[in-house]
């Protein structure tokens, strides 16, 4: 038996490139990275494409393949990680545009591919990739900014509309960009939501599109049922789990479900989270362990078949909070042991 029945809903994935792109007066790409953060890129990245995504962006090379198999080879698809050693025949043969993100990765994409498509990505503050503002003036004499495709930068704390840090980049940003003579890119999900002074010429939303903070308008994307394999009666005093950290407290009726750790619910979970049957929460007792997840259902008036948890009412950033973590981790943990299954496109795509 699977561990739960997963249901991804392209047509919200959909619905919600199409919002964030109306915040602005740009174009609009999309990330797909991480298998389009684990839903699958053989179908999210299509579905973005025919709501109107014509500009692509991934973590390394290796995605690439997968990529273009789903989209064809007529959309631009910009690789985060840039030129790295051994990554030339994937580029040159899936047609990928590196972000170059230093010198070194200047003179191996010039010496390799002489005449390739690239982009350059700018570090305005996130220390984490780029070309600082010292290397990016003096690579500047060796490749003219005109010939990138795009330039681009990644703001650090743009999940915190007031963090000094957004404006501090963006002023870096306008510095170091302003005499280039090609389209520049500063924003994603958060970026799109702190106002137009951030869209440039492209925005590259990804969690937003996968209904994830900070865009909290956003649909919900995922929803997750798991299985009660057995249901067991408790007195009061008993205890349930590894460590036996949870004690009946009355009477209680103890549901195990088929999930666990090994499925990305993390272990952190425990204790913080619930489960649920309809309109009703159901709490975590005792640690998740690696394939099963015990919840009491003393409170329902039914046993369940099944539980749900991730839904309208419990969304991955709900999840999150529980675990003490973020959505991103929670949607690209989710296992490959669920059953899945696709809720349509929107008609209007």
């Amino acid at each position: 038996m699977a561990a739960g029945h997963l249901t991804i809903d392209l047509a919200a994935i959909q619905a919600n490139w199409r919002a964030l792109d109306a915040m602005t007066a740009c174009p609009t790409g999309a990330v797909v990275k991480a298998d389009a953060y684990g839903l699958g890129v053989d179908r999210v990245a299509p579905a973005l494409a025919e709501a109107g995504a014509r500009t692509f962006f991934i973590a390394q090379a290796q995605e690439g393949p997968a990529l273009r198999r789903a989209i064809g080879l007529g959309l631009q698809v910009f690789v985060f990680s840039g030129h790295m050693e051994g990554d030339t025949d994937l580029i040159r043969e899936f047609q990928l545009i590196p972000m170059l993100n230093s010198l070194e990765q200047v003179v191996r994409h010039f010496e390799a591919l002489p005449g390739h498509p690239f982009g350059v990505q700018l570090d305005t503050g996130m220390n984490r990739l780029g070309m600082e503002p010292a290397e990016w003036a003096a690579v500047r004499e060796i490749v003219p900014a005109g010939n990138a495709l795009l330039i681009a930068s990644h703001l650090a704390c743009a999940d915190d509309p007031g963090h000094p840090q957004n404006a501090a980049q963006l002023a870096v940003f306008r510095e170091i960009a302003q005499e280039a003579d090609a389209p520049l890119s500063l924003a994603a999900t958060g970026g799109i939501l702190l106002g137009p002074d951030y869209h440039f010429d492209l925005t590259r939303p990804g969690i937003g599109l996968y209904g994830g903070a900070p865009y909290s308008s956003a649909d919900p994307v995922v929803k997750l049922d798991l299985p009660v394999i057995q249901l067991r009666d408790l007195d009061p005093g008993e205890t349930v789990g590894y460590g036996a950290s949870w004690t009946a407290a009355r009477q209680s009726v103890i549901a195990t479900v088929s999930a666990g750790y090994a499925d990305g619910l993390i272990r952190a979970l425990s204790g913080g989270a619930s489960l649920w049957a309809g309109e009703t929460p159901c709490p975590l007792a005792g640690r998740v362990s690696m394939d099963l997840i015990t919840v009491d259902v003393t409170d329902l008036a039914e046993k369940p078949d099944a539980l749900s948890i991730l839904s309208k009412r419990q969304t991955i950033d709900d999840l999150a909070d529980a675990a003490g973590t973020i959505g991103y981790e929670i949607l690209t943990s989710l296992g490959p042991r669920y059953e899945r299954s696709i809720r349509p496109k929107d008609a209007a795509s």
